[in-house]
């Protein structure tokens, strides 16, 4: 049985409690959100990432997110949309995330930290979720665990994505089977998932311990 997590009793990544894993941007999201907000809508039940998109890279926000949050680091501007209520899977990069909320979302997190390395598995009971309402910018730590974020009320979330550019593209050499290596599943995305996730077809290393944590 998965672990619920009711909605209205959540923090909110405006609460103190978020500081461990990032923190909220001051930016003007105005532009993003009403661009992405005016895509038709994603198919009910799946969920779609795309790690680079003209439109919003041709937005000046772009530009202010390349100079002044990643210090003129090549960037790359995408997103992550559609239906979801569960963890599935935890990923970490070795630099942060941007995420962008056009809708009000739930991202659930954790602590690299809290990896065992020795057998490569992490215990869900770790992960904090938190409210991202509407219009919101956070910066994700490199050391913060996450994946895809969940929807409200069961809506469509929408949600910016922004990361060193090729961040996610496929892997040019293959990873090794040992160590760290196993979680490396594309550039710069280090993922473990849960069993029920459906990701192990994928190649996905299985190492969530623990219930799949859904909203409610």
């Amino acid at each position: 049985m998965d672990h619920i997590v009711e909605e209205d009793k959540m923090k909110t990544v405006m609460d103190k409690e978020f500081q461990v894993y990032g923190r909220v941007l001051p930016l003007d999201t105005t532009a993003f959100t009403a661009a992405i907000n005016a895509h038709k809508a994603i198919e009910s039940g799946q969920v779609v990432y795309e790690p680079s998109v003209r439109e919003f890279e041709q937005l000046p926000l772009y530009q202010q997110l390349a100079e002044k949050v990643y210090g003129e680091l090549p960037i790359e501007f995408g997103h992550c949309s559609g239906w979801n209520e569960a963890l599935n899977a935890v990923e970490y990069h070795r630099s942060s995330e941007v995420d962008i909320a056009a809708t009000d979302l739930v991202l659930m997190v954790g602590r690299q930290q809290d990896i065992d390395y020795t057998d490569n598995t992490y215990d869900t009971a770790k992960i904090e979720c938190f409210l991202v309402p509407a219009g919101t910018a956070v910066e994700l730590y490199a050391t913060t665990l996450h994946y895809a974020p969940c929807g409200v009320d069961g809506r469509e979330f929408r949600c910016g994505v922004v990361l060193p550019r090729l961040t996610n593209e496929s892997l040019v050499a293959a990873s090794s089977a040992v160590g760290e290596d196993r979680l490396l599943f594309a550039v710069n995305k280090w993922l473990i998932a849960h069993k029920d996730s459906g990701l192990e077809a994928d190649g996905a290393w299985i190492g969530l311990k623990g219930k799949n944590i859904t909203l409610e």
